[in-house]
């Protein structure tokens, strides 16, 4: 009765109801029989496990806020935060490849595509029949993303001819759809910027390298190039020069689902701490009986409630954002702040987990390090921590 009356405070805390409390379980029960198996060797080989997506297809886990009329569940981006956290816990890669499919590309394409669109690539998408991705950082655009963008996209007939590099592209060497940006009239700079689906087999496209990573190494991260590539220009999605729109509010969504990824990564490394401590003896004892431990692993539990609490409250405030909206106002900075918070305590708990684990965690093919070379993408990736404070700032301001 005690340890009911304990989970039920746990599930209170966290302000998930039960149905979300089961997905969450369900989410994490699929992923530790099915994803953590993998984790090893797609770290230690950069390896890419090609049957998964469809596997992760049948059990229902791709197109989460996607209408069942075209193969998605039904359900809302909370949702599909409660799996992504589960996912992160067990195999932080494959958890990335999913959030760069499920959010980066198929949920962009959904909210921004025509109807036709939909029709066209979403069942497959859902079904994980195809990988997608999306591509919006260049080489000499990062931060700067928008104005810096070199890619161009010029009307020829019925097509569209795209030219210029996307790098550092999640999912890239492996995607068969891309979600890509170009510009399609440089004199306007960022407003003159549109989204078009690429497929992989379309002339001019080609893969140009597959980017070898400190962390997330499974997930496959490449430099793509388009030389005249040949995109129909019914594949011009949200309409034309409106890409804009399509960027700063995907980008919104992007942050408030790094947040759960940042939490799986923490709560696991929490749970092998605990594991840890009470099993390495030193002086006679476990570690876990020093009280300098014992602070190590309060911090630890205090940081992870807290990144929880973060997470799901941005997650239910981008839960239900309209088409066009993001990019402005205080979804922007609710976002921005929530990605902030988690990827810099999680910093802090992978610190701890590692110092606990001693010289253990510090060797490569331990999960804590593995865990911990995880850190800085989550610091970097859909706007640097800087960016973040920028946006977070300027919101303040604006207010």
């Amino acid at each position: 009765m005690l340890m009911n009356t304990a989970t039920s405070a746990d599930q209170r805390f966290s302000g998930l109801s039960d149905d979300e409390q089961a997905i969450l379980d369900q989410a994490d029960r699929f992923a530790r029989e099915q994803l953590y198996p993998l984790s090893e060797r797609m770290d230690r080989e950069e390896w890419w496990p090609p049957e998964t997506f469809a596997r992760i297809g049948e059990t229902g886990y791709f197109g989460i806020p996607v209408p069942e009329s075209l193969g998605g569940a039904g359900m809302d981006l909370f949702t599909s935060g409660l799996v992504l956290q589960a996912f992160s816990r067990w195999n932080h890669a494959m958890a990335l490849s999913w959030v760069a499919h499920e959010n980066l590309c198929l949920y962009n394409i959904f909210r921004n595509a025509n109807d036709e669109q939909r029709q066209r690539y979403l069942p497959s998408l859902c079904s994980g029949k195809l990988t997608g991705a999306l591509g919006l950082t260049e080489p000499g655009a990062g931060s700067d993303a928008l104005g810096s963008m070199a890619t161009t996209a010029t009307r020829d007939g019925d097509d569209y001819l795209l030219n210029g590099r996307k790098i550092y592209i999640t999912n890239g060497p492996v995607a068969d759809v891309l979600l890509v940006y170009a510009k399609t009239d440089k004199a306007r700079g960022a407003k003159g910027i549109s989204a078009f689906i690429v497929e992989k087999d379309m002339p001019g496209f080609s893969v140009a390298q597959k980017m070898v990573k400190m962390g997330f190494r499974g997930s496959q991260t490449g430099e793509l190039l388009f030389d005249n590539c040949r995109v129909p220009a019914r594949n011009l999605v949200g309409g034309l020069d409106e890409g804009v729109k399509v960027v700063m509010s995907g980008l919104d969504l992007e942050r408030a689902m790094i947040s759960p990824i940042c939490l799986g990564i923490a709560e696991r490394a929490l749970e092998l701490s605990l594991d840890y401590a009470r099993t390495r003896v030193q002086f006679g004892k476990p570690i876990a009986d020093f009280q300098m431990i014992r602070a190590k692993l309060a911090d630890m539990y205090v940081w992870v409630e807290s990144m929880r609490l973060f997470t799901y409250q941005a997650l239910r405030a981008a839960n239900d954002m309209e088409i066009g909206g993001g990019g402005r106002g205080s979804i922007h900075k609710i976002t921005a702040a929530s990605v902030l918070y988690t990827a810099e305590t999680m910093n802090k708990v992978l610190n701890e987990a590692v110092q606990i684990h001693g010289g253990t965690g510090y060797i490569w093919e331990s999960e804590v390090n593995r865990l911990y070379r995880a850190i800085k993408l989550l610091e970097i990736g859909a706007g640097t921590t800087e960016v973040r404070k920028i946006i977070i700032s300027e919101e303040l301001l604006r207010g």
